[in-house]
């Protein structure tokens, strides 16, 4: 009892001595590029907040026309016009996309595809984490769902327009928490059994092997593609756990910024000569190391054709 109570005192002590040098450490990963992105074309999923915000806004700032593709509209149009007075970027549009749900999905793609000639920038960023057990308006499992098949959807109905746009690229945020993460092809939707922390794992490690199973087939394209973790970011997205809530107010020391949380992103999405890394997983910038589960190709490969087959994709 006696040493609990000198932690419950001290913890706070000593969190508040090391955090400058914790949060240098964990900020040591910044997009140095000076590139500048005129006549570019970007969209950003989960663009009304967090990281995703941070992104298309300096997206914006470089130029680019941005579209905030995000559920809640009314808070995009506020995202939009602050980052258009902060950058002086008028092409900051905001269009709606429900992750949750394949007709809102397709809905996007439809109207985008109709307006826009070219597409540059592709960021897969917007997510969910450790919801409750619940299904898409499609009867997957959220954290699947809205985390890989979303995406894989979205990605798949804008593919040709990125072909015709290249060099281009698409950037997956996923998390280091796949390395806990398991593709049980026999539960795929959480029926048989379920754990919200592991689920959100799973569907990171789908990213990174989606990933890498589309960067093999776009090989020669001009397209590329990658993964990123862009490390533990002060964000919404713990909004379903209060655990983790009470857990980044006690670390908060050492988390990122949203800010910070996108310069790994903003790197793979602007950063020249980063084409020869197409697959990649990256975290501070830098090529990371990822679990052996996402190096399975024969996973991967079968995680594509799972995934079509859910959506009523062509397989090949």
């Amino acid at each position: 009892m006696v040493v609990l109570l000198i932690l419950f005192f001290l913890l706070p002590f000593l969190l508040y001595v090391a955090a400058p040098q914790i949060r240098k450490m964990l900020s040591s990963g910044v997009c140095t590029s000076t590139v500048q992105l005129p006549g570019k074309v970007a969209v950003v999923t989960g663009a009304n907040t967090g990281i995703g915000k941070e992104t298309a806004k300096e997206l914006a700032q470089r130029g680019a026309r941005v579209y905030l593709a995000c559920r809640d509209v009314q808070k995009g149009e506020l995202v939009a016009s602050e980052i258009q007075a902060m950058t002086g970027n008028q092409e900051v549009l905001v269009r709606k996309l429900d992750l949750s749900d394949t007709k809102s999905i397709r809905a996007f793609a439809k109207d985008f595809l109709a307006q826009e000639k070219h597409l540059h920038i592709l960021i897969n960023n917007a997510g969910v984490m450790m919801c409750p057990y619940s299904k898409t308006a499609d009867g997957f499992e959220m954290h699947m769902g809205v985390n890989h098949l979303g995406h894989f959807l979205l990605t798949h109905l804008l593919l040709e327009r990125l072909k015709e746009s290249a060099p281009s690229r698409v950037v997956n945020v996923s998390s280091l928490a796949h390395h806990l993460g398991r593709i049980h092809f026999h539960n795929l939707q959480g029926e048989k059994f379920y754990n919200a922390a592991l689920a959100y794992c799973h569907s990171k490690l789908a990213n990174i092997l989606f990933t890498q199973e589309l960067a093999r087939r776009l090989k020669g394209s001009g397209v590329t593609t990658y993964s990123v973790h862009p490390g533990t970011v002060k964000s919404e997205l713990v909004r379903h756990s209060s655990f983790m809530r009470w857990m980044w107010w006690l670390f908060s020391f050492f988390i990122k910024t949203p800010q910070q949380g996108a310069q790994t992103s903003l790197y793979c999405a602007i950063t020249e000569g980063l084409e020869i890394l197409s697959g990649n997983h990256f975290s501070d910038c830098h090529v990371a190391w990822v679990s052996a589960q996402a190096r399975n190709e024969t996973i991967a490969r079968r995680l594509w054709d799972v995934s079509c087959d859910l959506l009523g994709l062509p397989m090949d």
